[in-house]
């Protein structure tokens, strides 16, 4: 793993390797003793959390409670991925940037802050504690990104480079 520029590497096996058009469930699935079925991960064949892209996480997380999300937030916010640990009822938002050239991303980033805060008006009043994350390439080590990270931190948001460790996420770590 490597986390705000500090190499270490970790076995596969620690962590969900991303690459540039990988969601989540993709890096689940390959992991020994996980199996995704439909929004249900199953580590050794019990359900330990549910997974959520755009606008499901609306149609299968909050419209079964009764929740309109427009009593909370004026509109909607639509994630890459989201997992929802069923163990500990915290929902984690995964961002991925794959930069190649400066762009739009450059300004993305410096919005988790908000987002984290939209995200928690959202679910905290429905007993989800929630926790917002980047997975970047290397593009985001120069250092003109440095400021941007220290921000990320700074308003309680995290960052990994390529993987995102299972223990961040409260997941079982497989054995072998």
């Amino acid at each position: 793993m490597i986390r705000r520029g500090t190499e270490g590497r970790t076995p596969l096996r620690h962590g969900l390797r991303f690459e540039k058009r990988t969601d989540l469930a993709t890096v689940i699935a390959r992991l020994p003793d996980f199996c995704v079925k439909g929004d249900s991960v199953e580590y050794r064949g019990k359900e330990v959390a549910l997974l959520y892209k755009k606008n499901k996480l609306y149609s299968k997380l909050l419209q079964p409670m009764g929740a309109d999300y427009r009593r909370f937030i004026s509109k909607r916010l639509l994630s890459d991925d989201v997992v929802l640990v069923l163990v500990d009822k915290t929902l984690f938002i995964i961002e991925t940037e794959f930069q190649t050239v400066a762009g739009s991303v450059d300004e993305k980033l410096q919005t988790c802050g908000f987002k984290l805060r939209q995200y928690k008006k959202l679910f905290e009043p429905i007993g989800l504690k929630v926790k917002y994350a980047y997975v970047l390439n290397d593009w985001f080590k120069k250092p003109e990104y440095k400021d941007v990270l220290d921000y990320i931190k700074s308003v309680d948001c995290d960052y990994f480079f390529y993987e995102l460790p299972l223990s961040y996420l409260g997941f079982p770590v497989p054995d072998n």
